[in-house]
């Protein structure tokens, strides 16, 4: 059976603030824990009124404390915006403190729109076109130290920290699969290259002493309630959300809102179908009934699950009838 992770964008939902959406991802990641997923990923993403995660590897390390069995980790962070020394400096302590629990998903977007990066790096020499050099670096850093190494990453170096590698196209998969390492797409609002992508990753796979076979990662939205009609409901709240970002109004996370599909134009509608494409929205049945489809066309070994739910308390029922469900589908096979 497919593994089940959380991804959190600890969203900041409209009439509520940073405090609360980082209280709500530390309750959310608990119940996650409670729940049996595997891991609990968060996202680095800057200059967004409604993602509290910025600042992502203070985020995983109050999340870390405040869980002791879940594996914690980013999904991911933006490695042009970092030196990897630095990278592999807090995650080292992050793996020092918490071990064998923590996880590192790199990723090539700024995260950002470009005034945003360059306000973070001061220039813009870090870029997407050295990610790959970046990456190798930040391997070697977790490496051990020779004894002529002048630099060393400490706390970092000797911790072998398990990194991935996130993309929404198939250059990440190419890169994942030459260094032997475990690939996460971003399907959950990037869809389209997908099965290109996975393709290519399984394809062109070189084992490694960190991964010795492929290992897909593949986000997916979940929205489960009660019946279909409430999870259609809470499902608007995202839909929203990407309408307002495309148009350049991005914000805090609104509240569901009834016969917001209807109100759309033919573009829009398309815009969030195509984007939305990787989504679960219903009942239980229904739910898995998705789910089981979308392994079945994909192979996923793992699903990254995101839900982007206003109300904290229907976020985390979510979770727990989505466990539910697939506890089902496990005993049935």
């Amino acid at each position: 059976m497919v593994t089940l992770s959380v991804l959190d964008l600890a969203p900041v939902p409209e009439g509520s603030d940073v405090s609360r959406a980082l209280a709500n991802t530390i309750d959310l990641a608990r119940h996650a824990e409670r729940l049996g997923y595997n891991r609990y990923w968060l996202a680095e993403h800057h200059n967004m009124a409604g993602i509290a995660s910025a600042a992502t590897s203070v985020v995983i390390g109050a999340v870390a404390a405040a869980t002791s069995t879940i594996r914690v980790g980013a999904g991911g962070v933006m490695l042009p915006n970092h030196a990897p020394l630095v990278i592999a400096e807090q995650f080292g302590t992050l793996n020092a403190l918490y071990p064998g629990r923590i996880d590192l998903g790199l990723g090539r977007a700024p995260g950002s729109d470009m005034a945003t990066a360059r306000a973070l790096r001061r220039t813009l020499q870090g870029d997407v076109d050295s990610f790959p050099q970046d990456v190798m670096e930040l391997l070697q850093w977790f490496e051990p130290a020779t004894e002529d190494q002048r630099i060393r990453a400490n706390p970092g170096e000797g911790q072998a920290v398990p990194v991935w590698i996130l993309g929404s196209s198939t250059f990440g998969a190419q890169l994942a699969a030459h260094l032997g390492l475990p690939y996460a797409f971003a399907s959950h609002f990037a869809p389209g290259e997908m099965q290109a992508a996975i393709r290519i990753y399984r394809e062109t796979f070189r084992p490694s002493p960190r991964l010795e076979r492929p290992w897909v990662m593949l986000g997916f939205n979940v929205f489960a309630a009660d019946t279909d009609a409430e999870a259609e409901r809470l499902f608007t709240s995202v839909q929203q959300a990407f309408v307002n970002l495309r148009s350049g109004r991005p914000g805090k996370l609104p509240p569901p809102r009834d016969g917001f599909a209807e109100s759309l134009g033919q573009g829009e509608r398309a815009m969030i179908g195509q984007a939305l494409a990787c989504s679960a929205v219903g009942s239980p049945p229904t739910v898995r009934a998705a789910i089981d489809a979308f392994v079945a066309a994909t192979g996923a070994d793992e699903l990254m699950i995101t839900s982007q739910i206003w109300d904290h308390d229907a976020r985390v029922r979510s979770l727990e009838l989505l466990g539910e469900a697939m506890a089902e589908s496990r005993a049935a096979a």
